[in-house]
């Protein structure tokens, strides 16, 4: 079963205990929401670490003498606004980590590696590692960077995806929230030293009633449903055969899916189910088989919100979350081409796609239009991943694939740790 708390209950525990100590990662629009979500919670304490260029000082003025504002907007039409500040912000680790009892990665994927690095030496035994959203193999890439006994004992949790559609209006002040998923799961990898506060509630508490947050029975659950391939996916039915011209307009990215990149989004889902199947074949009580499919997870993610779902195509060309998004393009005064080495590639490649590929080589399992997928991104990014089909290619180092870490066994996939010879 899922394992959720009341608000109730969450205040309860944390009335007469000591501040939590919350540390952001990032200093994009979902570091902003979540830092005045924390900040407004008189039982934390909150800091900022923001590497990106002067982001720390910008954000420090903006609230020098007035409080951030964030605006919720509900479903139901009422708005509310959350207004609190961090206690520091710095775009120097040693400044802001120090006794933090959560460290929330709310940067990209492939910036992670970067806060990791900056981080490691400076959390405890008793820090509990969020990637909100963490993509898949994110306890991979935290492990790898924890040294001894601390590697052991560090829990470590992952979630599918940000719950919020939001934008900053004002850099470090003003942030909006037009949308917030109504539940969101989440996988724990729990490691031997016991958090200050449990991990679950202290999140929750942190993010309010809203979105419920779920932990689900094992951490695969989460890498196999991170649906990495939908993003590659559609940007190859889009541009595979461009001609390298200049547009007038900047083209729809899902509203703009065809039959033919529907099938191969469905494709590379049935692919990714193969894989986690074929885990519990090998480990039955690791039961991977009720993972929903990209379309049954799409249509109840965005309950409410497609129009038409009677098939892939029409569920996300309906979908009016997805309604107005337009390709990533590079401009050029009045003209577009698109940015082939964008985010869709770059991250869902090299910390989505070629992880399950990766697990898929080590237990035996193909996966062809996956293959497919990362082969042309590949060439797109100038990177290379896969070899004749193996992930060996020398950028493999740059990926969070099994083989960058050295496993090789399923045994080191579900610990997500090197086995001692």
């Amino acid at each position: 079963m899922p394992n959720t708390m009341s608000q109730n209950e969450i205040h309860q525990n944390f009335q007469m205990a000591k501040p939590l100590k919350v540390c952001v990662c990032g200093g994009g629009k979902s570091a902003h929401v979540i830092t005045a979500l924390a900040a407004s919670n008189p039982d934390m304490e909150v800091s900022v670490l923001t590497m990106y260029k002067d982001e720390a000082e910008m954000w420090t003025k903006a609230i020098e003498k007035d409080d951030m504002v964030l605006t919720i907007h509900g479903s139901n039409g009422v708005s509310r606004d959350v207004k609190a500040k961090p206690a520091q912000i710095s775009k120097e680790a040693k400044d802001v980590v120090p006794g933090s009892d959560m460290v929330l990665f709310t940067v990209a994927a492939f910036a992670h590696e970067e806060y990791m690095k900056a981080i490691a030496g400076l959390i405890d035994k008793k820090t509990v590692l969020i990637g909100f959203p963490g993509q898949a193999g994110f306890e991979y890439l935290c492990k790898s960077y924890l040294s001894g006994e601390l590697r052991e004992q560090v829990t470590v949790m992952s979630f599918e995806m940000s719950p919020w559609v939001c934008e900053v209006t004002e850099y470090g002040k003003k942030v909006e929230v037009t949308r917030t998923s109504k539940s969101l799961d989440g996988s724990i990898l729990r490691g031997k030293a016991i958090p200050r506060k449990p991990a679950l509630m202290s999140l929750q508490m942190v993010v309010g009633n809203v979105p419920m947050l779920k932990q689900v029975r094992h951490f695969l659950e989460v890498l196999f449903t991170s649906y990495s391939f939908m993003h590659p996916a559609i940007m190859y039915g889009r541009w595979k055969d461009w001609d390298g011209k200049y547009m007038d307009t900047e083209p729809l990215f899902y509203e703009g899916v065809n039959e033919s990149t529907a099938d191969l989004i469905e494709s590379c889902s049935k692919e990714y189910q193969s894989v986690a199947h074929a885990i519990t074949g090998q480990k039955p009580e690791i039961d991977l088989t009720e993972l929903p499919d990209i379309i049954n997870w799409i249509l109840k993610f965005y309950e409410g919100e497609i129009e038409d779902g009677s098939s892939l195509l029409k569920a996300i060309t309906t979908n009016s979350v997805y309604k107005g998004v337009k390709h990533i393009m590079q401009k050029d005064r009045s003209k577009f081409k698109p940015d082939l080495t964008c985010r869709y590639l770059s991250e869902d490649i090299p910390c989505g796609m070629l992880v399950v590929k990766g697990i898929a080589e080590i237990l035996g399992v193909e996966t062809p239009s996956c293959d497919m997928l990362i082969g042309w991104g590949q060439e797109k990014l100038k990177k290379n991943y896969l070899v004749d089909g193996k992930v060996t290619g020398e950028h493999v180092k740059e990926t969070r694939a099994p083989q960058r870490f050295g496993f090789t066994s399923l045994e080191e996939i579900l610990s997500g740790k090197k086995s001692e010879c």
